[in-house]
Formats: structure tokens, sequence, C-alpha cells
């Protein structure tokens, strides 16, 4: 199968060499419009972007075989990944390649901010010579204020306590001791704003960040602060900003985003003296765009050839170094998980999945996914990943929690799928995996086993009496199916609740007249077929 690949924007030949030379067909249209793309997308596999273009939800509706998107570069708020998660895309950024080059820009801005260089330099090219309307300021011994200690935030902050600049820094998601080990002091957005001399913004844009820099928050700087966006446009209300500008509220502010782009010769910012503008090249030096072009080409080809997830936005990415130990726990909590929805009898209204021992070395997001994945591939015609199961469950109304245990039990590492039905019943399922890779399935509610979750499996459950179990071979026997394994489970504290199930591999097929045959045996209760 040849892959159909369209990169809808300009992109290095570095980039596209990449794909070309693994096979791919690759469509280079970097002036294709969002109409024609619309009519074109269904037949591609991978669609590359980068600004410019928007994977919107029409788009994606026509994308039947869109398997991936990916972004050269960070932000994807050209891209609903809403739409594409449901519809079980995975949508890629790049977030490693362009992080120099951002924050060499964001920096180049303070320093043209401090020394007023733009002002200057158009004066001298006017033929002026006005040493003293160009006073500028001092980086040493100054405050700078941090928002976001992403990649970008934190190359910014290495090179600026070169400055010998004293750094306050806001991120929510970053420990104290994280920042501690990065020489910053932690501090709230408003205490940044009342102390800083300059600020720069390295966040990504949300609900929570939209016009995080305010006409109230701008009020609370000093007469000398200095603001710089070379993140995404509309963290900063760029109308507000404009007054402070004006007003001498703050002493300048540097754009490189805007919240609508490009902008036009009315926005208010334009004109501004102490305002420094460029259009969007914080990422545009060519080792940066060199650098994503190569890793979303690197990233789309470990996707559709070696379905090696990097970087994904709406999906779980694992460490390469970690994946292959993490191998067959993913594949044991797809098997828990389709087990379970197999099993388990009633409307499922929650699934919580436990995680004790070993396991808690690893990531556990992709483990929880992986047990969304497995219970859901059985219920649907849809084509189930690590894209789509968590919102399609989330679809369904069914809800998935995670915890954790530091307990052993008997097993250096356990994993336990607990399945809630709305009238009240939980079953509950647990796997682990012994060395070196081999997942089996250990409990079944209040029954012990040691069965190997592939191909079919045959669940009898029966009173626990003997004979039950040489009935059952011998049915198999009779009618010619190979048992390919064999265990059984009784109540766990040999407490003989009258009850035992028994989990059957076997070798080939089962008809529902056969399944039906063997309900009827003596001290059988229930015999279903389980297919992992």
């Amino acid at each position: 199968m040849t892959y159909k690949i369209l990169v809808s924007d300009k992109l290095s030949e570095d980039g596209l060499e990449v794909l070309r030379k693994a096979g791919f067909e690759v469509d280079h249209l970097p002036e294709i419009t969002q109409e024609e793309i619309r009519e074109c997308i269904a037949k591609y596999h991978a669609w590359v972007i980068r600004s410019r273009s928007k994977a919107t939800a029409e788009i994606l509706e026509k994308a039947e075989n869109l398997k991936v998107v990916g972004r050269a570069g960070v932000g994807v708020d050209n891209v609903d990944i809403d739409a594409a998660s449901k519809r079980g895309i995975i949508v890629m950024n790049t977030p490693g390649g362009n992080t120099i080059s951002t924050a060499e820009h964001a920096i180049s801005m303070m320093m043209a901010l401090a020394r007023k260089i733009p002002a200057a330099d158009a004066s001298m090219k006017a033929g002026k010579w006005d040493k003293k309307s160009f006073m500028g300021a001092e980086l040493r011994g100054k405050t700078l204020g941090v928002f976001g200690l992403g990649r970008i935030g934190q190359e910014v902050c290495k090179r600026m306590r070169a400055f010998d600049m004293s750094i306050l820094a806001y991120d929510p998601f970053v420990s104290t001791e994280a920042m501690k080990h990065l020489g910053v002091e932690t501090a709230s957005i408003d205490e940044i704003c009342r102390r800083a001399d300059f600020i720069t913004i390295h966040t990504p844009m949300s609900p929570e960040t939209k016009k995080m820099i305010n006409a109230e928050r701008l009020a609370m700087m000093k007469k000398t602060c200095r603001v710089v966006n070379c993140a995404r446009g509309g963290i900063v209300d760029e109308a507000a900003l404009a007054d402070a500008l004006k007003n001498g509220t703050i002493a300048g502010a540097a754009l490189d985003v805007f919240e609508h782009e490009p902008i036009g010769a009315d926005h208010p910012l334009m004109g501004l003296t102490n305002a420094v503008l460029t259009p969007h090249i914080a990422a545009s030096t060519v080792e940066a765009q060199e650098n994503v072009a190569i890793q979303v080409a690197e990233q789309i080809l470990d996707v559709l050839l070696n379905s090696k997830i990097t970087n994904a936005v709406n999906a779980p990415s694992i460490d390469p170094k970690i994946l292959d130990s993490l191998k067959p726990f993913l594949r044991l909590a797809e098997k828990l998980g389709a087990f379970a929805a197999q099993f388990s009898q009633g409307r499922p209204k929650r699934l919580t999945c436990r995680y004790s021992g070993s396991v808690l070395e690893y990531p556990l997001q992709p483990l929880t996914t992986a047990f969304a994945k497995g219970f859901l591939q059985t219920t649907t015609d849809r084509p189930i990943n690590y894209v789509n199961a968590l919102p399609i469950l989330a679809e369904r109304g069914i809800e998935i929690l995670e915890t954790r245990s530091s307990s052993q039990f008997r097993y250096r590492n356990l994993l336990t799928l607990a399945v809630e039905t709305e009238d009240g019943v939980e079953d509950i399922f647990a796997g682990t995996v012994f060395e070196p890779d081999h997942g089996r399935i250990v409990m079944v509610n209040d029954k012990s086993f040691v069965a190997h979750p592939e191909g079919n499996l045959v669940v009898v459950e029966n009173e626990d009496v003997p004979g039950v179990i040489g009935q059952v071979g011998t049915f198999f026997g009779k009618e010619s199916i190979n048992i390919a394994e064999m265990t059984w489970g009784r109540v766990e504290d040999g407490a003989g609740k009258g009850h035992a199930m028994t989990i059957i591999n076997i070798e080939g097929p089962i008809t529902s007249g056969q399944l039906a045959e063997l309900r009827k045996l003596p001290n059988i209760k229930s015999a279903r077929l389980i297919r992992l």
C-alpha cells in the first residue's frame, strides 16, 4: 500500500525528502485553499500543516482515510482537536524543533525594547543623529517574569540568568522543586505583574490564558515594565495593551503573534514607537524550519509504518526508551478490557483502572487508554484506537477512573479493571505480566486463574462439584474442538461457595449451537465465548 501525504503549507525540502524516501506519495501544495483541501482530503492518509492551513471539523469529516495530522510547529489552535479525536485521527506537533529559535527571538525582543533599537534604526535611516531620544535600560539587576516553563520558557530562563536577572515564574504544572532547579522563584500571575521589569509569555492558548494580560493586569505593572509575547496571539488583550502604551502605563511591548493574523494597517499597535512588532517569525530560522520539517516527517513515518506515536496532543505519547518495556502491559490492558466488555452483563456506567506493584514505574495514562480501547473495540464497528477511545467512552456516558496502590499482593505487578453497571453490579478482572513479557488473566471476580488472553476463550461457570471438568472436556472432544489450554478457579479462600469457573482456550471456532448444548450439561450455570 502506498500512503498519500498532503503538505498544504510551505515545508523545508529536507522534510519532504524524508517522506519521499519512505516511499510515500507526497503532494506539496503550499497555496492550496481550504475549499480545495475539503474536496481532496479523502484520498490522503496524512496531512502536514503549519499555521496557514486549518484542519476544521468540516474538512476532517471528509477525511475518511486520514490517520494523522502533523503540525510543523508547536501551536495547534488551527486544528479542531475534538473533531479529529472523535474520528480517530492523531494530531501531532513538533515542540522541540523551534525551541531555541523562539527563545532567542523572545530575548532579541527584550533587548530591542530595552535599547530602543527599532526606533533608533528608523531615525538613522531618516537621516537623523538623535542620541538623546534613545536612552535605554540595562537588563542586569532587573526582574524578569516568565509565564510558562515549557521547553521555550526554560531555555529563556537559562539564558537570562547569564544577564544577572532575577527570575519569577508562573506555571501551575511545574513543581516548586523543579523551579528551584531552574534557578527561578515561583510567583502568581498578579505578583509577576506587580514586581517584574520585563515579562515574557510562553504559555499555550487556552480558555484560562485567553487575554490573561488585560487592562486590569497592565494597570498593576511598573511604568518601566516591558512585555514580550512570542507565544500565541490572544493571550494579550491587544487593544488594552495599545492604550497602556499610549498612556505610559508601561514602557514598551514587543509582539510576534496576534489574535488575528495578518494584522491590518488600522491595528491599534501600528505606529506606536514603544511597540516592536514582527510578523510571527520567532520560529523562522533556517535551522528551525529544517528541524520541524524533518521532525514532523519522521513522526508521520513512525505512525504510518511502525504505529509509534510521538508528540501527539490527543493521544498518549510514550518515551521510546520505555515503550518496549511498557508494551506487554499495554497488550494486557487491551485484552482485559476486551474480556471485561464481553463478560459483563448490563449497561456499564463506570470503569475503574487500578494499578499496583512494578507497573507504577511507568506512565499510567497510556494503560488507562488501552483499557478503554480494549473495552470498546468489541462493542462497535467504528475503528477504535489510542486517539478516540477516551472521547468515545465519554460520548457513551461511561466514566473512567484511575487509581494506584503500592500493595504488592501475590504478584510483582497487577492491572485491575472494575466494571460497574447501571444496576449496581460490579465485575472485577485482573492480570499480570510474568517475565519476560507473558501477560495472563489472574482473577475474574472472586476466582483466581492463570489464563492466556489470546484467541477464542470459552468461559464456563459451574457448580463446584466433582466431575464437571471431565464432562466439559469430554464435550469438546465429541465436538472435535481442540483444547489448547484450560485453567479453573474456585473461591480464593476455599470456603466453597459452591461456584467455580473454567477458562478454556480453544483452537478454532465454536458455534452458538455448540455453546447452547454445552450449557445443557449438568451443573453448568453459564457458558460464553470471548474472542480476544
